[in-house]
Parts: structure tokens; C-alpha cells; sequence
């Protein structure tokens, strides 16, 4: 969208797609070494299991999300359901938009809950052990409170887009319980249990902002009709913004 269309062609993959294919090496690799590190772990089997269901589940979302994001050039709206779109209720075959049904079940459910059910549950393991008895060690550096923002528009933009709200607040409510139990031990977070405990929080800040922001949308509550309102940011960029460009 950013990049000339002349640079990566439609038949070929985009820029974006490139850094989603080294996220899907770099990260499990990263989230070995945060298991790695932390003295509470999931046995070797398990977490075996998890990084190779990670790996399917976003490599399922890189290839759905590519389709999808290159179907915006061709006119697809993500605030509209698949059969609502403009340029797939006409299709002909009809059968030919239960595939595409089929490939956004793919992206948007399968994928996403292979990719972020064992993301979410390392993350939570690593900061079972993130906890001291030293004060001293709960403190920051400079560093990680500059890192901070980044981190939680990180995870702001993999919940909103990725709809895994309950996913993330069950995580977060079992942080918060976890951090409580450990202060009547003695026991507070080190730096690193600081950062992703903080950065939680100012993600869950910026998730309320973003809902209030579009609470009165009535296209994009017709797309989220449920309980739980969290619109995707593709959604908000081809109902507002794409028109832009």
C-alpha cells in the first residue's frame, strides 16, 4: 500500500509479506530462548508442540493476510463480511466465495488461534519467573521504559487486529493474580516480569481508547455485532482511510 505497486506485484509477494516470513523464523526462535531462560518451563515435549503450532498458525495467517491485504487493490473492503464485498458477492461460480470463506477461516480463526494460544501461553510461562526477592532488581533500566511503547502498540495492534481480546485479558487477569499471590511471599517483579507486566497495561489503555474512539461507527458495529466491541485496524483503514490514497 505504502511501497509502488511496480516493486511487488500483485502475482508476487509484498514487502509486508517479507517481514511477516522473518517473523515467523525470528520469534519462535526468540520465545525458545525466553523459555530457555526462565527457571519455571513447560516440559520439552509441550514446548515443542507449541512452537511448531505457533509456527503453522502464523505461517496459515501470512499466507490468508497476503491474499487478503493484496484483495484491497482490487477493491475488497475488510469492514464488509466476505459476502457483502463488492467484488466477491458477484462471482460466478457461486461456489467460488465459499472459498474465499474458506481462506478467510483460515487467516481469521484457525490461524489466528494456532498462532496466539501458544504465543500468549510462553509469554505467561517466561513471567511466572520473573519474580524476586530483591528490590533492587525491580527496578528498569532506561532502555525498556523507551521500549515500552513500541511493545504495547505490539501487542494493541495483535489484539485488535488478530480479535483475541479474551485470549489477552484471561492472560492479563492471570498476570495480575500471579503478581499478587507472589507479593504475599515476599516476591515483586524483576525488570523484565516489569516490562511485560506494564506493557499489558498500557496496551489494555490503548485498547479502551481505541474502542471509545470508534464506539459510534455504525458500519464497523455492524461488522463486530457481538458483547465484545474491538474493531480491526484494516477494518478502520478501508472504511476511512483508504479512499486517502
Amino acid at each position: 500500500i505504502i511501497l509502488p505497486l511496480e516493486w511487488f506485484p500483485l502475482n508476487k509477494p509484498s514487502a509486508g509479506d517479507y517481514f511477516h516470513m522473518a517473523y515467523n523464523v525470528i520469534t519462535p526462535f526468540l520465545l525458545l530462548k525466553l523459555i530457555e531462560r526462565s527457571p519455571k518451563t513447560l516440559p520439552r515435549s509441550m514446548v515443542y508442540v507449541s512452537i511448531i503450532m505457533f509456527v503453522m498458525g502464523a505461517s496459515i495467517h501470512l499466507v490468508g493476510d497476503s491474499v487478503n491485504h493484496r484483495l484491497i487493490f482490487s477493491g475488497y473492503q475488510h469492514h464488509l463480511s466476505v459476502r457483502e464485498n463488492p467484488i466477491i458477492k458477484n462471482l460466478k461460480p457461486e461456489t467460488l466465495i465459499d472459498s474465499f470463506e474458506l481462506l478467510y477461516y483460515y487467516d481469521e480463526y484457525l490461524g489466528h488461534s494456532m498462532w496466539y494460544i501458544p504465543f500468549f501461553l510462553i509469554l505467561f510461562i517466561y513471567f511466572t519467573g520473573c519474580f524476586t526477592p530483591v528490590e533492587e532488581e525491580s527496578r528498569m533500566p532506561v532502555a525498556a521504559l523507551l521500549l515500552m511503547g513500541p511493545s504495547s502498540l505490539y501487542y494493541w495492534y495483535l489484539v485488535t487486529e488478530g480479535q483475541i481480546f479474551i485470549l489477552y485479558i484471561f492472560t492479563f487477569f492471570a498476570m495480575m493474580a500471579l503478581v499478587m499471590h507472589q507479593k504475599r511471599k515476599g516476591l515483586v517483579l524483576d525488570s523484565n516480569g516489569l516490562f511485560l507486566f506494564y506493557s499489558f497495561i498500557i496496551t489494555l489503555v490503548l485498547i479502551a481508547v481505541w474502542v471509545v474512539w470508534l464506539w459510534n461507527d455504525k458500519i464497523l458495529r455492524k461488522k463486530y455485532p457481538g458483547v465484545i466491541y474491538i474493531p480491526e485496524p484494516w477494518a478502520f483503514y478501508t472504511l476511512h482511510m483508504s479512499n486517502l490514497h
